[in-house]
């Protein structure tokens, strides 16, 4: 994320111009398109609706295309065995969801407590990870639409059709598993190499921050997904195991690639094309053999470093049997098993404030939304606690700019669902349309909540219109129902709360620097554990990818949250270039610089937690001068100048 630009001078139209959080809000994000998904969108509901108007029922087929939403949103995941969990799990809680709305329907007060109960196991689940959030949104989209339309036919069927459509995209997504199975995986460790070839490229150069960062992003995703692969396979599975080495051996590369940038002088281009061609031989099938490195002769510590890794990395590749490196080597280590994870997810529910406070947060706006339509009548109200359903979910970003991006999104949404209902007569001609626009679903999704709400508010009209039948009168409506529910949760899910307006990013950013203290004590002390110093790099590196995210949520909020966010981004960059000049120094020692003197890491972790301290008792930062005693010519002498800098950076008042 490039840091945020200081406003110019103010010109005669700057009253006029848009604020800058909101610009940031509307930039659409830069993403492929999933051609597969988008396929899979179309086909899978149009589909329903061909099987509903043939058999003469086309309720039924919209009933069973509005599950195959929820499949579309949840198909998400590269690896085929994760496509099961993201989608099949999540529909047996739109399941749940539907049979407790439509048994509380036309219930007044019983169904508004049955739902506000929902929203609260709906907003704590959603504290548990990515399946569990999806979970928890199709039981309560479900469970209020449950209790807001009439469903047809037997108080069973409604959930085994929409069931049945979530299914259905789920058969589509596992086609090709069959010819492509572990496909996904190895695609995803030689991106990982790609990327780490544009590091090395970058190296010496002003891109290198930018490239370091894609590597961080680009490692999560490979580790994240052959290890959820990794810990479903009973025994060991040779492909795995030679993807978890071949990701191993690369981290020396990354851990190399600071001491190349340090030394300020870009490596032969032969390197980073050594790099790609060991990715194009990963993302091959069968075995990996490449031959020898073809590389220039290193010229400084450094480059010997980068030399040294990459052999080491082809020697992975060539090894038959990688099972001893993975052994030795393991360094993020198998994933606790599903039991254990589980009782830990429960534990963390039950027992965490933030859980809690989720959880509170989304019933009492789903509470408030469902009393008011309870209290003044509201065509089809089920519309308003669905709008307060997904701009409160966590997922998405803020929630001040999720309420803005939803009304917009639903503006322009209306606009294309006023004219397919205005011109487009309900029957056979609901299928060409409806494969359209379901396509625009997984493509337009990446590029922003706003976009994704576009997108699917008129497949939903659409189908409740085939449900209801009540053609272009759906269309104000649903925008006046949009707009009550961003108003409930603007005021009772964002303004009430004192938390909206003090962003957390310090507090995070606090625990970044303090367990970076330690990875400096880890990274010199006198104890050696590659192992232990690799998890420990990175798991600070995975921990301020995710700050840097919760940088992002932040700068779209209006001031104070997102000036704040703006004055600690400096320290932000800081504290990443202290982690790599920590593991630069690290390196030089291995390739034969001598080691600090015992006085000098203790000095290095004290000035780390002491401004870890600082920042907690304190939104905003003061400068500090750093003073250190030890020699110049030290290996460290590199990383004491960015702890210097990073304590002497100052964070506007305000």
């Amino acid at each position: 994320m490039p840091r945020p630009e200081s406003p110019g001078p103010a010109g005669p139209l700057s009253t006029l111009a848009p604020p800058g959080w909101l610009v940031r809000t509307l930039k659409p994000q830069s993403a492929p398109v999933p051609w597969a998904a988008v396929a899979r969108a179309s086909v899978a509901m149009a589909l329903p609706l061909v099987i509903g108007l043939a058999a003469g029922k086309p309720a039924y087929g919209a009933l069973a295309s509005m599950g195959a939403l929820s499949g579309v949103i949840g198909d998400t995941a590269d690896a085929y065995r994760m496509r099961i969990y993201n989608i099949a799990v999540p529909q047996l809680f739109g399941a749940l969801g539907v049979t407790v709305g439509s048994l509380v329907f036309g219930h007044g007060w019983v169904a508004v407590g049955v739902v506000t109960l929902v929203a609260l196991v709906s907003g704590m689940m959603s504290t548990i990870g990515a399946v569990a959030s999806v979970s928890g949104l199709l039981l309560l989209l479900n469970s209020v639409v449950g209790a807001g339309l009439p469903m047809p036919g037997e108080w069973w069927l409604a959930p085994v059709l929409m069931t049945g459509g979530g299914l259905l995209v789920l058969a589509l997504a596992l086609l090709a598993w069959p010819m492509r199975s572990g496909v996904p995986e190895r695609a995803a460790v030689a991106g990982t190499y790609r990327s780490v070839a544009a590091l090395l490229e970058a190296a010496g150069t002003d891109g290198y921050g930018d490239a370091r960062i894609a590597v961080t992003a680009s490692l999560n995703q490979s580790y994240d997904l052959v290890l959820a692969r990794r810990t479903r396979s009973h025994g060991r599975n040779p492909e795995l195991v030679r993807l978890i080495a071949q990701l191993n051996a690369i981290t020396s590369v990354v851990e190399a690639a600071p001491a190349a940038h340090q030394a300020g002088v870009p490596l032969p281009p032969e390197v980073p094309e050594e790099v790609r061609r060991l990715a194009d031989a990963i993302a091959g099938p069968g075995e990996v053999t490449v031959p020898e490195p073809v590389l220039p002769e290193p010229g400084s510590p450094s480059a010997r470093a980068v030399d040294h890794a990459l052999r080491h990395v082809a020697e992975t590749l060539n090894d038959p049997d990688p099972h001893g490196i993975v052994n030795v080597d393991d360094r993020l280590g198998r994933p606790a098993a599903l039991r254990v994870r589980a009782r830990r997810a429960a534990r963390n529910v039950l027992l965490t404030g933030a859980s809690w406070r989720y959880g509170l947060r989304l019933a009492l706006c789903i509470g408030i939304a469902q009393s008011l339509v309870s209290l003044i009548e509201v065509p089809r109200s089920y519309w308003v606690a669905l709008t307060v359903t997904f701009v409160l979910k966590p997922d998405f970003g803020s929630v001040f700019s999720r309420a803005v991006l939803r009304a917009l999104g639903t503006v322009a949404g209306l606009v294309v669902a006023a004219a397919v209902l205005a011109e487009v007569p309900r029957g056979w001609w609901d299928v060409p349309v409806m494969m359209a626009l379901a396509a625009l679903i997984p493509a337009l999704t990446p590029r922003g909540y706003g976009y994704q709400t576009a997108a699917i508010t008129p497949v939903i009209l659409l189908l409740s219109d085939i449900l209801n039948h009540q053609g272009f009168g759906l269309v104000v409506p649903r925008l006046v129902d949009s707009l009550i529910g961003c108003a409930i949760s603007l005021v009772a899910g964002y303004l009430l709360w004192p938390e909206s307006w003090h962003t957390r990013i310090g507090d995070r950013l606090a625990d970044a620097v303090a367990d970076t203290a330690s990875y400096v004590e880890c990274a010199f002390g006198a104890t050696e554990d590659p192992a232990a110093r690799a998890r420990m790099r990175r798991r600070l590196y995975r921990d301020l990818s995710v700050i840097r995210t919760e940088f992002q949520r932040a700068l779209t909020e209006p001031p104070p949250v997102g000036t704040r966010a703006a004055a600690w981004w400096p320290l932000m960059v800081a504290v990443e270039r202290v982690v790599d000049a920590t593991t630069a120094a690290r390196v030089r020692i291995r390739h034969g610089a001598a080691p600090p003197a015992p006085a000098e890491v203790p000095e290095v972790a004290a000035q780390l937690r002491e401004l870890a301290q600082g920042m907690r008792n304190s939104e905003t930062l003061e400068e500090v001068s750093a003073h250190f005693t030890g020699p110049k010519d030290s290996v460290l002498e590199p990383l004491r100048q960015e702890v210097a800098a990073a304590r002497a950076i100052a964070s506007p008042r305000g």
